[in-house]
């Protein structure tokens, strides 16, 4: 309803600005054109579940090294992923000892992880890693622990590539501020008197 509203006021601005046929023409355009282009407001619930699957992502790098260093002191699965979701905070505590009850229950690993990985895609890395491990019978440490360290390393390229990003946007409103000054006190005075020569020389 408020991207309908704003692109309505939007094309009634329009159309009473320009008046006439080519007015209601515009304004309409404008119209349709910002109702289809605007990004569409985000419900509260939507909201929530948009920022759990950001600290999911964020926790995920813990919650695989934890999970390795669990399974790798001879802990059974199920036991291994309950210790690490009481010790973790939400909201991936509360998944992990959901999948946890589920494996004590005898649920299949794969079914167990792979809906886990459905439900929450943010987490979608790890439980292929699980489901590869139960499958294969290898152990799960090693794969844990090269999951973590990628995710790691992918948050390390995704700060810097931010860094270089808010930089090259701080010093774009500079150069754009300093480009007309420079032609105009730079190239222009070169150019007149360049072009004042040429006509004495003719």
């Amino acid at each position: 309803m408020r991207r309908a509203a704003a692109a309505a006021t939007a094309g009634i601005g329009a159309a009473v600005f320009l008046g006439g046929g080519v007015g209601l023409v515009a304004g309409g355009l404008l119209t349709a054109g910002l109702c289809r282009w605007l990004p569409r407001a985000r419900s509260p619930a939507e909201r929530r579940a948009l920022e759990d699957e950001r600290r999911l992502v964020r926790q995920l790098p813990l919650t695989a090294e934890l999970l390795a260093a669990c399974l790798g002191s001879a802990a059974s699965p199920a036991e291994a992923v309950a210790a690490v979701g009481r010790s973790l905070g939400a909201p991936m505590g509360p998944r992990l000892t959901a999948a946890a009850a589920e494996l004590a229950l005898g649920t299949a690993p794969e079914h167990c992880w792979s809906r886990l990985g459905r439900e929450h895609p943010a987490l979608a890395p790890l439980a292929r890693c699980m489901v590869r491990t139960s499958l294969s019978g290898a152990p799960a440490a090693g794969a844990l622990t090269g999951l973590a360290e990628g995710r790691r390393a992918e948050a390390v390229r995704a700060a810097h590539t931010r860094v270089r990003r808010a930089g090259v946007l701080a010093t774009a409103p500079l150069g754009l501020c300093f480009l007309p000054a420079f032609v105009l006190l730079g190239v222009v005075p070169v150019v007149v008197g360049l072009t004042a020569r040429f006509a004495q020389a003719m």
